[in-house]
């Protein structure tokens, strides 16, 4: 993990290791006379790729643009580890920090949120969960939960979103249930089950409709769907499989009401042209129902992995920039 940029004017990285696991942490170096803020980042990859290198324009440019302690933390990865390897190492990393965060890095621990995108965005969002479960008085819980684009449940892959932009890069439909499926355990025999809805039964179906129901989308976001050729029917060897991915750490949205009532305030990024986009919008909707306040921020030119597209030359996308300037404008506010 040896860096070979040269370090921006006004950041101080250090690599490091949190608990184990391998961390990369962006200071700014300009005093304000007060502890700063932090946020521990999770990277995107479902879960099997992506680094703590590949999101060092991301980390810098957060950390400088709102004086912020940022951690990327380079959790254990798929195939060779499957959840909970993920998540724990999001948890020890956070909770690492948390407890040092005064003392090493000038940080207040109450202006410490985590946050990331598409899988990283999963483990943020679980994390907050978990955490909420477990608090025992000596740490605090993360102040904020920032979900850029989040992966956030496997039991309905015909969602408009999915319908829409099934095919669009540069995350596709299919590669999502592939994705999930080596997180969870890696049995991709039973992909096709899942891509045609057979793999949940039909009472778990009516139970999460209410949290899953097309209609609670806004109107401009279902125009063009179709009914979905569904199965009525379920295959119980797919859902031996899968049932594990039905629970809140993998699918944070089919979290029961209660425990969404102790999510901390949350920025949620969208975009267009995401097969994730209406997992983002219908947890907000969740959140705002259960008392959450949420920051929305929606780009209608985005498509899925955009703010990996930032400061890259001539591969940079005007709702890069946009994406990230809303993303710094939020972590400015905790």
């Amino acid at each position: 993990m040896a860096r070979k940029r040269p370090v921006p004017f006004g950041l101080r990285i250090k690599d490091l290791t949190f608990s184990g696991v391998p961390v990369r942490v962006y200071e700014p170096t300009a005093g304000t006379g007060e502890k700063k803020r932090g946020l521990v980042f999770f990277h995107g990859g479902g879960w099997m790729f992506g680094s703590i290198d590949e999101y060092e324009e991301v980390c810098q440019f957060i950390s400088l643009e709102s004086e912020t302690t940022v951690v990327s933390v380079g959790y254990r990865l798929a195939p060779e580890h499957r959840y909970p390897a993920q998540l724990d190492d999001c948890e020890v990393v956070t909770r690492h920090f948390l407890s040092i965060a005064a003392t090493d890095f000038g940080v207040d621990p109450r202006r410490v949120a985590v946050g990331g995108d598409s899988a990283g965005a999963n483990l943020a969002a679980a994390l907050c969960q978990r955490l909420s479960k477990t608090q025992d008085g000596h740490l605090p819980s993360p102040c904020a939960q920032v979900l850029i684009y989040p992966a956030l449940q496997m039991a309905d892959f015909h969602l408009p979103s999915y319908q829409q932009n099934h095919s669009a890069p540069i995350l596709f439909r299919d590669r999502t249930v592939f994705f999930f499926l080596h997180y969870l355990n890696g049995n991709t025999s039973v992909s096709q089950q899942i891509l045609e809805g057979r793999h949940v039964p039909v009472e778990l179906k009516l139970r999460y409709k209410k949290w899953l129901d097309p209609d609670n989308l806004p109107p401009q976001f279902r125009k063009g769907e179709r009914s979905p050729q569904v199965s009525s029917s379920h295959d119980a060897d797919a859902y031996h499989v899968i049932k594990q991915g039905l629970d809140p750490e993998i699918s944070p949205l089919l979290a029961e009401d209660d425990v969404l009532r102790l999510t901390p305030p949350t920025f949620v990024l969208t975009c267009e042209f995401d097969v994730l986009r209406d997992d983002g919008i219908l947890f907000l909707k969740r959140l705002r129902e259960a008392g959450v306040e949420v920051t929305w921020e929606h780009l209608s030119d985005g498509f899925h992995g955009i703010i990996s597209f930032f400061n890259q030359g001539w591969l940079t996308f005007q709702s890069s920039q946009k994406g990230m300037d809303s993303i710094v404008r939020y972590v400015k506010t905790f």
